[in-house]
């Protein structure tokens, strides 16, 4: 356990580190396609570590029992986190553009009505519902690594897109929310837009990679578990 904490540290301090502090004096030394090249290396050796720590991990008693209850709970989640990932691949303007950013919709709709951050909260999502489903010691750090990872993220994101396009990010904050349907509940947005493929690609997802977990980890996830 004190090694996949380890891992987990550094997967996700080494991600806050070359993404903001460290970012342009390396950018300034080796430039934008060196960062990434040392981003990416970086990226992928913690990640690997933490995933070989975790498969060595002993298997500690579970927190609580994990009914019928919990797995629907679990899989409603999911089913929310592979709406909001589908429908933040397209007409994201939190998204890297590697040219100019991506113009902010005059009005919020779909899975941006939702969160800002959908992409991020997706991820976030899948943290809760692995913890929830799997309350394991090691299964916990992992889920909760990506849960910091995907939130604390999205805020230092709003922070850095303040600065570099201080005309239209502070604008597209004041119209959105970072916490799910507080801009709903605040009157900002109106809930509904979504795009077919925000529903129908996420209902597609939803089903492959819950169903990958039969022949990946041996058991079954989602609706599979009361079908396989």
């Amino acid at each position: 356990m004190e090694e996949v904490t380890a891992a987990a540290a550094a997967f996700v301090g080494t991600h806050f580190l070359l993404s903001h502090p460290f970012r342009g004096g390396i950018v300034g030394r080796i430039g934008e396609r060196g960062f990434l090249l040392v981003y990416s290396l970086v990226a992928f050796a913690t990640l690997g570590w933490l995933a070989s720590a975790y498969r060595r991990a002993p298997a500690t008693p579970p927190l609580w029992w994990v009914g019928d209850g919990i797995w629907a709970v679990a899989t409603l989640i999911m089913l929310a986190a592979s709406v909001l990932l589908l429908g933040s691949l397209i007409g994201n303007p939190a998204l890297p553009s590697g040219g100019a950013p991506v113009k902010a919709p005059a009005e919020p709709r779909g899975v941006f009505a939702v969160t800002r951050h959908p992409m991020m909260w997706s991820f976030a999502l899948w943290g809760v519902a692995h913890i929830l489903v799997y309350p394991i010691a090691a299964n916990i750090v992992l889920a909760a690594s990506i849960i910091i990872l995907a939130l604390v993220g999205a805020a230092l994101q709003d922070r850095k897109k303040e600065r570099l396009q201080p005309e239209s990010w502070p604008a597209w904050e004041r119209r959105t929310s970072f916490w799910p349907f507080a801009a709903i509940i605040a009157g900002r947005a109106r809930f509904g837009g979504f795009r077919p493929h925000d529903l129908a690609g996420g209902v597609v997802l939803w089903l492959a990679a819950t169903w990958a977990h039969w022949p990946l980890a041996g058991w079954a996830a989602g609706v599979w578990l009361w079908i396989l």
